[in-house]
């Protein structure tokens, strides 16, 4: 399952509670106003973009002319660090909470701005400015937030969501498709529909990235849609570069990412400090957003060989399951990238095998339980990286505090 911790403000350090999550079926959460501070402080806590050498790869690109599938609860694309950058999307799951109600697109709105945010106010100072802030968003809504009184339903009705939703954003502009989701519990296994569909967005030329799951203090259950064949694994890591506790540690993480105290955007206009492979994994793939807009000829392959090889802070003997190889280097990636030469798509190979590898954020499920609910119980998983979490700033007063299931 995916675990979320609570967070404090960055100004104040973290005590030591953490909430944990429990089932993805059942967890609560709570969200915290803080202190009123200054929109300028929030820029401040990204260290994320220090840590990527954001400025050093901005120098080829920003992610122009790349578009990013964010498979998720939906995207506010009216948000002031989004507008304009998202398109048209697709909603898969087709019911449960709208645009406005409490329960809609945090979590996708969250990865988005990850992605693609692109900061706002005078000089756009101000909110939160992703690592590919010239890319555009493509939403589809395979999932529902874990507060959505309508997951129980599309667990039983969307089950296909997931593969659905990949096959569309390959075929309708997708260069890269970002799975900040995934099913880690006990009884996670490989979804032959899903396989198949994430081996015809690699077909098609879109790069896929997942989080490596969050199941690091629960086992290190193997995760999907991480563990299928191509997909780029992301494991998450805390600003000083140390592997996160509750990332899933397994032999198919390709790189890892920040995924501790990462400051987050949400329709409800605060920003929030959350943590979670979900976040890593939109890291990463702003980081291939980058690539692709240097080197679009580059094939899927290609783009995670090189993004492995150009990680810094390698584990010593090049690799190991806790950050793969290492920590994601956007810029020592393009550089990197223009000396390689466009190798060429290939067929669409045969779903995978019995043998698969992998983890990312997913629901529990019962052992007598249909396998057609997974794709939809995962978002509830997902949604846990930012709930629990604690709202750092807001352009109005700070709301009463809210405690959501």
């Amino acid at each position: 399952m995916n675990h979320e911790r609570a967070a404090t403000p960055r100004a104040a350090r973290r005590t030591g509670s953490r909430a944990l999550a429990a089932a993805l079926v059942a967890t609560a959460l709570a969200l915290l106003p803080a202190p009123a501070a200054h929109a300028d402080s929030i820029r401040a806590q990204q260290w994320a973009l220090d840590a990527l050498h954001t400025d050093e790869a901005w120098r080829t690109t920003k992610g122009e002319g790349i578009t990013v599938a964010v498979l998720d609860t939906g995207v506010d694309g009216s948000h002031p660090d989004l507008e304009g950058r998202v398109l048209a999307g697709k909603d898969f799951i087709g019911f449960g909470a709208g645009k406005g109600d409490r329960a809609w697109a945090r979590h996708g709105t969250a990865m988005a701005g990850i992605i693609a945010g692109h900061g706002n106010g005078p000089g756009r100072a101000d909110g939160v400015v992703g690592i590919a802030p010239e890319a555009k968003i493509l939403p589809v809504r395979v999932i529902l937030e874990g507060g959505d009184p309508a997951r129980k339903r599309a667990r039983s009705t969307r089950g296909n969501a997931l593969a659905q939703g990949i096959r569309w954003a390959a075929d309708h502009g997708a260069d890269v498709i970002n799975l900040s989701l995934g099913d880690d519990s006990k009884s996670a296994h490989p979804e032959p529909a899903e396989d198949a569909a994430v081996q015809y967005a690699l077909a098609k030329g879109a790069v896929v990235v997942a989080s490596a799951g969050n199941s690091g203090e629960d086992g290190d259950h193997i995760s999907y849609p991480a563990a299928y064949p191509g997909v780029i694994a992301v494991a998450a890591v805390d600003s000083s570069g140390t592997h996160a506790s509750f990332s899933t540690s397994r032999w198919y993480a390709t790189v890892s990412a920040p995924g501790v105290d990462v400051i987050i955007a949400d329709p409800d206009r605060r920003y929030y400090e959350g943590w979670g492979t979900s976040a890593a994994s939109a890291f990463v793939s702003g980081a291939a957003a980058l690539v692709r807009s240097a080197h679009p000829d580059l094939t899927p392959a290609q783009v995670k060989k090189l993004l492995a090889d150009t990680a810094r802070n390698a584990p010593e003997g090049g690799r190991d399951d806790d950050r793969g190889y290492g920590f994601v280097d956007p810029a020592a990636a393009i550089e990197a990238g223009g000396k390689l030469r466009p190798a060429g798509l290939r067929p669409t190979p045969a779903p995978h095998g019995k043998k698969y590898f992998g983890a990312g954020p997913g629901p529990l499920r019962d052992a007598d339980e249909p396998a057609g609910w997974l794709a939809p119980a995962v978002g509830g998983i997902g949604v846990l990286l930012l709930a629990g979490s604690v709202a750092l700033w807001r352009t109005s007063r700070p709301a009463a505090p809210r405690h959501f299931h």
